[in-house]
C-alpha cells in the first residue's frame, strides 16, 4: 500500500523523474523551499512502500476578502503511476485544505491551452475556465501555434464560502488577459 504524506526538502532528491514530464513546470530549488516553509500544509506527495515517489501537489494560498483560494502550483504524477485516481486523491485533499484551514472561496490552476488532457481531467474534478492569460509559460517548441503553446487558461473550482459561484464564469474561454494583468 502506497503512502501519503507532507513533502519534505529530502524529497526532492527523489522526485526528478516525476519532473520528466513535458509538462511538468520544474522549479529551482530554493522556489521549493519556500512553499515547504510557508505552506507546508498545501504540499503533499504519495510514495511507494519503497520509497519512490508516484506523485505530488504543491500550491500556496493567497488573496483577500472574497479573492481568498488556495492556488495548485504545481501537481504532477509519474506516468506509471497515472489513472489510479492520485490526481484527483492530491486535489480533493488540496481542495479541503484551502476550504477549512485557509478559508478559501476557490481553488485556481493554471494549464497551457495545448494541454488538453489535463484540462480534461480538471474539467472532470468540476473545474472550469475563468480565463486565458496570454503568454503565460515559455514556448515548448513543438511547432504548435505559439499563441496556443504559451497561453494558459486560468481554471477555478468554488469551494463553500462560494455557494453562489461567483469565483467562476461560464464564459471564461471567450475572456483573455495578458500576462500582467495577474497577479
Amino acid at each position: 500500500m502506497s503512502v501519503f504524506r507532507s513533502f519534505r526538502a529530502t524529497d526532492m532528491f527523489k522526485f526528478n523523474h516525476v519532473n520528466l514530464d513535458l509538462w511538468t513546470e520544474t522549479y529551482a530549488i530554493n522556489f521549493y523551499l519556500s512553499y515547504f516553509s510557508r505552506w507546508p500544509d498545501m504540499c503533499a506527495i504519495q510514495e511507494t512502500p519503497q520509497g519512490r515517489v508516484m506523485g505530488y501537489v504543491i500550491g500556496k494560498a493567497e488573496g483577500a476578502g472574497s479573492e481568498r483560494h488556495g492556488h495548485v502550483t504545481a501537481l504532477s504524477v509519474a506516468p506509471e503511476y497515472r489513472r489510479l485516481g492520485l490526481s484527483r486523491k492530491f486535489m480533493t485533499w488540496l481542495e479541503q485544505v484551502s476550504d477549512e484551514n485557509y478559508r478559501g472561496f476557490f481553488v485556481d490552476l493554471y494549464v497551457r491551452c495545448v494541454n488538453t488532457a489535463a484540462i480534461a481531467m480538471y474539467e472532470g474534478f468540476g473545474y472550469s475556465v475563468y480565463r486565458r492569460v496570454k503568454e503565460y509559460y515559455s514556448n515548448l517548441g513543438l511547432d504548435l501555434n505559439p499563441r496556443d503553446e504559451e497561453d494558459g487558461f486560468d481554471m477555478r473550482k468554488p469551494l463553500s464560502r462560494d455557494p453562489m459561484r461567483r469565483s467562476v464564469r461560464a464564459n471564461g474561454r471567450d475572456i483573455t488577459v495578458s500576462a500582467h494583468e495577474v497577479p
